[in-house]
């Protein structure tokens, strides 16, 4: 820890804060030491700061584009095989609170009824029964999703299919006054607390004892992704890559659009592939970050990593990802959350590289406009639990759908449509107000819908709307 470049003030703070910690029973030894490590990291200022003229775009070697990876093998055997050494964990912490529901996002309903974790489950089965392999999911879950996911995962007790999960740390918030933890203020409740980012996901596999009892079953690979990416699956070309050519990790990065110009890119630095955040940009440069000239690529988190080069680098607490200060206001008292990213881990590990993956691999719902897109004809949804773009579509790129406030929660979204509109042809969509959809509805090219203020406005069932803007019933 980088207790020695800290000031005598900074130094009090810690070591009250170890003092604190020890009167918290809530959380275990590893938490408090790992909560104390990010901490001192913290104070002590060692964020890394880029030099902007070392940038370089990384190579082919270093971003393997998709179509260069070697074909796979037509024999179920040699199949066989890669699944054997794979785990397939998702990224369940997050509650579905944005779009107003209580719980594990995972369980909003997608499609036809099924639930993102639905999906996923019957993604692994159909894998599981096609090769005869075994291979598990492991879910991690926060403070806030454990007993939740608990419940639900009892629904697939009898599936052919091997399910664990386990926590990711739950660490205090500080308040941000006098760095004392919230709890110890009287906050003793889920608010006092928080889980510090997927970075955490390596320590927290390790801590678990998950992560030792995946390599006694001979596992060696993990491909971590959000639970709410339904385009993350199990792709053994790319498992194919990391096994033939030793890559101890990989991240999936895709083509950018003007729609992805924050997401993280890679960067080659210092002859190190590793990941740049639109935090870690000098003011001056932001724009050219955000540009998708220089930048052509974003980190869609979907990661593959080796589990003996996690057990290597958790043991010797080699994995200092960037630390990224989250401050929040928790009744009335501002709190620092500190927390990490796993794709900032790719710099600590050996021979990792970038795959740059079709879009079809970045499939994320983050809100009920995304809800729409998957609900749509511009999908279809497999046995296996697949959701494949509708071929019918000639447009590589998905429509972008803006859905005013009064669509935000989910409840809100389903009762306002009484069925999906057809967006095959769909440019661009803008809804404001108090607008309702019949069945039936077909939009096309650029439609904006906004319902005057005080206003009920309702496209009747059947109607057909092309490149039109609509503010009343008579411009239907």
């Amino acid at each position: 820890m980088a207790t020695a470049t800290l000031s005598p003030s900074d130094t009090d703070k810690l070591s009250n804060l170890k003092s604190a910690l020890a009167t918290l029973n809530q959380i275990t030894e590893n938490e408090k030491s790992g909560f104390i490590n990010l901490v001192g990291r913290y104070l002590s200022g060692e964020a890394q700061h880029i030099d902007w003229s070392k940038i370089q775009t990384p190579t082919d070697e270093v971003v393997v584009p998709y179509d260069k990876l070697e074909p796979l093998s037509e024999d179920p055997a040699e199949t066989k095989k890669l699944l054997d050494k794979l785990v397939v964990l998702k990224l369940n912490g997050g509650l579905g609170t944005t779009m107003g529901c209580t719980g594990p996002k995972s369980v909003i309903e997608v499609r036809n009824g099924l639930t993102f974790l639905d999906l996923i489950v019957k993604q692994i089965e159909a894998l599981n029964a096609k090769f005869g392999c075994s291979v598990p999911l492991l879910l991690m879950n926060s403070f806030n999703t454990h007993d939740d996911t608990l419940k639900i995962v009892e629904k697939y007790a009898n599936s052919n299919i091997d399910i664990h999960t386990f926590n990711q740390s739950q660490y205090p918030r500080l308040v941000t006054e006098d760095f004392a933890p919230l709890p110890c203020k009287g906050n003793s409740g889920k608010d006092g607390w928080y889980p510090p980012g997927h970075g955490d996901v390596f320590p927290s596999l390790m801590n678990s004892g998950k992560l030792d009892a995946l390599l006694a079953k001979g596992k060696e690979y993990v491909f971590v992704a959000n639970s709410d990416n339904l385009g993350a699956i199990v792709d053994l070309k790319i498992l194919n890559h990391l096994i033939q050519n030793k890559n101890e990790y990989c991240m999936e990065v895709t083509p950018k659009t003007l729609a992805d110009v924050k997401g993280g890119t890679l960067i080659s630095y210092e002859g190190k592939v590793q990941l740049l955040e639109i935090a870690q940009v000098p003011d001056e440069h932001v724009n050219e970050f955000k540009s998708i000239e220089k930048f052509k690529i974003f980190n869609t988190n979907n990661l593959w990593v080796n589990l003996s080069a996690i057990k290597r680098l958790v043991e010797v607490d080699a994995l200092k990802m960037e630390i990224i200060p989250n401050p929040k206001e928790v009744d009335g008292v501002k709190v620092l959350q500190l927390e990490t990213a796993a794709g900032a881990a790719i710099k600590f590990f050996d021979r990792a590289i970038g795959a740059n993956v079709p879009r079809s691999r970045f499939l994320p719902v983050k809100a009920t406009s995304d809800l729409l897109l998957v609900q749509s004809d511009l999908y279809t949804l497999t046995n296996e639990g697949y959701v494949i773009r509708n071929p019918a579509r000639s447009n590589p790129s998905n429509p972008s759908i803006e859905l005013g406030p009064e669509f935000k929660k989910v409840a809100n979204f389903l009762g306002r449509f009484k069925s999906i509109p057809s967006i095959i042809d769909l440019d661009s969509l803008k809804v404001t107000g108090d607008v309702w959809f019949g069945s039936g509805v077909t939009l096309k090219g650029k439609v904006t819908v906004a319902a005057k203020s005080g206003v009920k406005l309702e496209i009747p069932d059947g109607a057909v709307i092309a490149n039109k803007d609509i503010n009343g019933p008579e411009d239907i």
